[in-house]
């Protein structure tokens, strides 16, 4: 462990996933073809959705567009130093490291939990106002609407980073999991910690507590307006709901595990970690994109003329 007149310590000990050098090579050939997945899934996400004019002027396609990259910039901040960690034996992470990771885990976490609840937003206007979609969600409102989450991410995050930055570190430096973040960060200061953990709750946990219950009742008026008023598209809205439903559950379920509980950890939380960090950015564009139609022709084909996207 090093420190800094012996008083402040200035690198952290990753544990990691496991201490076996066999399993770890294990590990490293399946999160290898995980990020892979994820890079080349949501790249080409990326990428169709700015090429195809059509797709760009949708309002749920540019929100997807946009998702997309935030899950690609997310997997990229614990992804590869993980990599890196199962082929070596002392897996370290600097002070200044340990930092960054938490603010550009925090800004995009928080930036993608916005735009679900934006995107939720989105499909109930474009079921139950379905006339009037494309003018309610113009241009001008889909710019607004992503940039606000984008400052929301911003904002959760430099109150994360400014947390962990008032803390003193001069004890143990061990963090049980394979990235920093502020519940094990938190755990190895040398102070009572009862009063930033209860900030941590409030700020991480109640967000996202808060946006899972707007999502699920966003969806649960949508799934009613459908079984009420319309009959017609019924299963291909309904299919959507599902897909996002899925998505928003993978998502927010391990952020309300994790942070809604301080004082506490368990050997699962790394688990949910895992789940928060590749597999629900690997799913997203197999779940809302690839299976799609729309989707599915601008990457057969060249840009063409453009026909209205009607919300679906």
């Amino acid at each position: 462990m090093k420190k800094e007149n012996d008083s402040k310590v200035t690198e952290f000990v990753l544990l990691g996933l496991s201490s076996s050098w066999e399993l770890q090579l294990f590990l490293f050939l399946i999160f290898l073809f995980l990020y892979m997945a994820i890079v080349l899934g949501n790249l080409l996400i990326v990428v169709t959705v700015r090429a195809d004019a059509c797709l760009l002027q949708s309002p749920m396609y540019y929100f997807l567009g946009h998702l997309s990259f935030i899950d690609l910039c997310l997997s990229c901040v614990t992804v590869p130093k993980m990599l890196g960690d199962f082929l070596r034996q002392g897996k370290m992470i600097s002070y200044s490291g340990c930092l960054a990771q938490i603010y550009f885990l925090h800004f995009l976490g928080a930036s993608e939990m916005f735009l679900l609840t934006v995107m939720a937003y989105d499909r109930y206007v474009a079921i139950c106002n379905p006339l009037h979609y494309l003018t309610v969600m113009n241009r001008q409102l889909c710019f607004l609407l992503v940039f606000a989450c984008w400052c929301g991410g911003f904002i959760h995050s430099i109150t994360q980073v400014a947390l962990v930055m008032q803390l003193p570190f001069c004890g143990p430096n061990e963090l049980d999991n394979f990235y920093c973040d502020v519940p094990q960060v938190i755990k190895l200061a040398c102070m009572d910690t009862y009063v930033v953990e209860v900030l941590m709750v409030s700020n991480s946990g109640l967000l996202s507590l808060v946006c899972f219950l707007v999502l699920l009742f966003s969806y649960a008026v949508i799934l009613i307006t459908l079984r009420t008023r319309f009959r017609q598209g019924q299963s291909k809205a309904l299919s959507t709901c599902a897909s996002h439903i899925t998505v928003v559950s993978l998502i927010f379920v391990p952020c309300v595990f994790i942070y809604l509980r301080p004082f506490c950890s368990f050997s699962v939380d790394k688990v949910f970690s895992i789940f928060y960090t590749v597999i629900t950015p690997m799913l997203n564009p197999f779940i809302y994109t690839l299976r799609n139609a729309d989707m599915k022709t601008a990457m057969k084909k060249e840009p063409k003329a453009c026909v209205i996207l009607l919300p679906c």
